[in-house]
């Protein structure tokens, strides 16, 4: 029955992709939404990150679900953190086919927090504060540091942001199968920040709305991965202070 068991399980780490699994906010730890334990616990613990189905993906780019993924919903917590530091994610390990870009966006939140907030389809409020690609034509992606353990990703929230609440976007685009579209297929998740600090700054320009930032004519929608050449990363320009 263990060795039954124990195959079940290994079929399944074949078969899976991938999501946020825990990060570091502000110095503390905070496990993530957990798809295949929260929902299914009487009192599930609350958490500064929504909720995702699962570790599959989005492939429709003019769906709700590209912005926070499916059937996601508002976290109960924010996790403090202050502008100009660090926020370390960590992935499940990725799969190795599962090339493409890794990109980071943040929006401002309402003053009264993110809690009860989901921007609409046409909401203008995303703005990029990092993203990574294809280095040149080899075979190294911003995906690929993300293949082996401990698969962190570190993104730092802009110094200059007028202290309130956020609610950030992070995605892993994987390309094997986007040649044609659809094909591309998107890991988003999202989670809730308090940012602190002295910041005056609330980008106004470069905003873009989920769906909506994407097409699926983009460059960097519909590729090749598989030849070499060079990649466009979907999206705005990354905002600077």
């Amino acid at each position: 029955m263990k060795t039954f068991a124990t195959l079940l399980a290994s079929v399944g780490l074949v078969a899976a992709h991938g999501y946020v699994d825990n990060a570091t906010i502000g110095g503390q730890f905070y496990q993530f939404y957990q798809p295949y334990q929260d929902p299914y616990m009487g009192s599930p613990p609350e958490r500064v990150s929504r909720k995702i189905p699962g570790n599959g993906p989005v492939e429709d780019v003019t769906s709700l679900a590209i912005q926070c993924n499916a059937d996601s919903a508002p976290a109960k917590l924010h996790a403090p953190a202050a502008a100009g530091s660090t926020v370390t994610l960590r992935w499940t390990i990725w799969p190795d086919s599962h090339v493409g870009p890794v990109i980071t966006y943040m929006a401002r939140c309402p003053d009264t927090g993110c809690q009860n907030w989901t921007p609409s389809a046409s909401d203008k409020v995303w703005f990029k504060v990092k993203e990574g690609g294809r280095e040149g034509t080899s075979n190294v992606w911003a995906a690929t540091p993300l293949m082996t353990a401990p698969a962190n990703y570190e993104y730092a929230i802009p110094s200059c942001l007028k202290p309130g609440y956020y609610l950030v976007r992070h995605e892993i685009i994987a390309l094997h199968s986007a040649y044609s579209y659809p094909g591309a297929q998107f890991y988003p998740g999202c989670h809730q920040l308090q940012v602190t600090g002295s910041g005056t700054k609330t980008p106004s320009s470069g905003l873009v709305s989920f769906p909506g930032a994407y097409k699926s004519t983009d460059p960097g929608v519909t590729y090749d991965a598989y030849k070499a050449t060079t990649y466009t990363i979907p999206g705005p320009a990354v905002f600077t202070c």
